[in-house]
């Protein structure tokens, strides 16, 4: 049986993410974060500004897990403006057991670098839309 090992999350990428949280932009934005398999790390696989959602799942791959951290510019129907910050763990079909285990290993050790509240799991990058994120949204008002 072979050992799955929960991946690290260097201080690299911990300080990047804080960045990323408190950024000014008053735009959409993310980072995408894969796991090394060589090194066992966690690191950034692709970072995006001035985005939608639907453009960075389209850049998923078919067949591996991602975890995207999404700073979402709301506009609530008031006119107040927010930006939460969320978090999605991708996790395909027909992803390779030992992987999946890693990466749902590792999700909150990477969930716990950024103290983040708002956090899903989700299988379909064609799930990933701005009406999907709204619909999950509304429980927080």
């Amino acid at each position: 049986m072979a050992s799955i090992n929960v991946c690290t999350v260097p201080d690299e990428l911990k300080a990047a993410l804080r960045k990323f949280r408190f950024r000014k932009a008053t735009t959409n934005g993310a980072i995408v974060m894969k796991v090394n398999m060589k090194s066992m790390e966690v690191e950034i696989d692709e970072e995006y500004d001035d985005c939608t959602l639907e453009e960075v799942a389209e850049d998923l791959p078919e067949f591996a897990p991602r975890y995207i951290v999404f700073s979402y510019c709301h506009r609530r129907s008031d006119g107040r403006v927010s930006y939460p910050l969320v978090f999605l763990y991708y996790c395909p079909g027909g992803v390779k057991p030992e992987m999946n285990m890693i990466y749902a290993g590792t999700k909150t050790s990477v969930i716990n670098a950024i103290d983040i509240t708002k956090s899903w799991e989700i299988r379909d990058a064609e799930d990933i839309t701005e009406e999907w994120l709204l619909s999950k949204l509304e429980f927080f008002g």
